[in-house]
């Protein structure tokens, strides 16, 4: 049976499990989505998968590119510029409202989760730890209109590519950087905390854009540096 937005639960769960692929790294930018190989995989008929990747259009995730068909999206350089300073903006935004609303059991686990990010080390699991950290830091917001906003992002973000904690010394300079957030939340300083995060997020982004610029075709468009 079809929910009111006409959905069905077999196309939800289809489109949950790509959306997750997606989250993991076991889908990637340029990925072709055939339906016949993600049905028999997803152990589910053509159907629900169908249903699944005309969600994933609708979030503008995938693409239909001619002689391939259905493709994962890959960013391009202004996009991704356009997406990390929304990025700044909103998580410094969480940043500043968790420096006010925060408990002193939700700064506590944001303080553990952050120790465990920096004992694991750069494995898999850390990135994981990082999304979860993340996320936990913005329920502690206690916006749920930022909310929201956030995780309408968040799918854009899963078509960025491998994390920017695969890069040498990243994973430790983020734990570190996510310390200086958590330093200004626990003193209640939101104007402190908010410039911590969008450092934070400057700081992958400066990542990132080195990344992107070792890509054939996603040299910027002007000569100005913008590290």
């Amino acid at each position: 049976m079809a929910n009111e937005d006409g959905s069905t639960p077999q196309g939800n769960a289809a489109y949950d499990r790509l959306l997750t692929e997606l989250r993991e790294g076991r889908l990637n930018p340029g990925d072709r989505l055939r339906e016949t190989e993600l049905a028999e995989r997803l152990g589910m008929s053509r159907t629900p998968v169908r249903e699944a990747i005309r969600k994933l259009e609708a979030d503008n995730i995938v693409s239909h590119i001619a002689r391939q068909g259905a493709c994962i999206r890959r960013l391009d350089y202004a996009e991704v510029m356009e997406l990390y300073e929304m990025r700044a903006v909103l998580e410094g935004t969480a940043a500043r409202l968790a420096a006010r609303a925060a408990s002193d059991i939700e700064i506590d686990e944001l303080y553990e989760m952050n120790r465990q990010l920096g004992e694991i080390g750069n494995v898999p699991e850390a990135f994981t730890l990082n999304r979860q950290f993340h996320a936990a830091l913005l329920d502690a917001a206690k916006n749920r209109f930022l909310t929201r906003s956030i995780r309408s992002l968040q799918k854009a973000l899963m078509i960025l590519g491998p994390t920017t904690l695969t890069e040498p010394d990243r994973a430790v300079k983020a734990v570190e950087e996510h310390f200086a957030v958590l330093e200004a939340v626990k003193a209640r300083d939101g104007a402190l905390a908010e410039s911590a995060m969008r450092a934070h997020i400057e700081a992958a982004q400066r990542v990132r854009v080195r990344a992107l610029r070792s890509e054939p075709g996603q040299t910027p468009s002007y000569d100005g540096d913008l590290l």
